[in-house]
């Protein structure tokens, strides 16, 4: 069964930093590109961030782009998205998503979330 698990949410001052993890289990993790994706409350989806398999090549929304890093250690299975300079606009819920293609926009497994509030 795949599993992915985010962690590392919580609350921070604008201008502050955190990191996000995704724990993966349950399919051979280097072998998939992943994303990042977001939900503000009440509002659409958000694509972030995207990795290939190796780690190599990464991408990101425009609205993110010299602030957040995407990331992966496929020795440990899991998925990472260092978030810096954050603002209240960044506030969401996160959620780390397995590529089904080679497409990061495609995903087919995604975790349950992890909260990100950007609040002074």
């Amino acid at each position: 069964e795949v599993q992915l698990v985010e962690s590392g949410g919580g609350l921070v001052q604008p201008g502050g930093s955190l990191r996000l993890s995704c724990a993966a289990s349950g399919f051979t993790f280097g072998s998939y590109c992943m994303s990042w994706v977001r939900q503000v409350p009440g509002k659409g989806l958000e694509w972030v961030s995207g990795i290939n398999t190796r780690g190599t090549i990464t991408k990101y929304a425009d609205s993110v782009k010299g602030r957040f890093t995407i990331s992966r250690d496929n020795a440990k299975d899991t998925l990472y998205l260092q978030m810096n300079s954050l603002k209240p606009e960044d506030r969401a819920t996160y959620y780390c998503a397995k590529c089904w293609s080679t497409s990061w926009y495609a995903l087919d497994y995604w975790g349950k979330g992890t909260l990100v509030t950007v609040s002074s």
